[in-house]
């Protein structure tokens, strides 16, 4: 179980690079995780607080349209590093080997990044729209 933990937050990294560690951060910051050290610096709060700001800004920047695919090679590494991040820290706090959990976290960010992109362009031709690529950044940029 603990094992499926760190392949599914590394699933959250793929989807969202900054989510997966904010949220591991979160739970650390808040002892719901036991990470213990070096990987209990993610639960520091003001990592916590600037990987929550990194998430919004990551979620207006994924709008804009000179943002890069997901699965180019600069947004897959940091998907596979993040969710190796933090499925080493899932796997830790439960008493599982850190480097196993990191491996499982690894590739639930190449899955959830993969997936999650499939999915996205799956459900655009299904609705015959751009429903999910809101162009947010015109309303920032007016």
């Amino acid at each position: 179980m603990i094992l499926l933990g760190a392949f599914l937050i590394g699933f959250f990294a793929g989807l969202r690079v900054a989510h997966g560690a904010r949220i591991s951060g979160l739970g650390g910051h808040l002892d719901w995780l036991r990470i213990p050290y070096p990987l209990a610096y993610l639960g520091w709060f003001a990592l916590v607080a600037i990987l929550s700001v990194l998430a919004v800004v990551e979620l207006v920047a994924d709008k804009l349209p000179q943002t890069s695919s997901r699965t180019a090679p600069p947004g897959l590494i940091a998907r596979i590093v993040t969710g190796g991040l933090t499925g080493a820290c899932v796997a830790a706090a439960g008493s599982s080997g850190s480097l196993i959990g990191g491996f499982a976290g690894a590739d639930g960010g190449i899955t959830g990044c993969f997936l999650g992109h499939q999915g996205r362009v799956r459900l655009i031709r299904a609705a015959g729209t751009r429903i999910f690529t809101l162009p947010c950044w015109k309303i920032f940029w007016q």
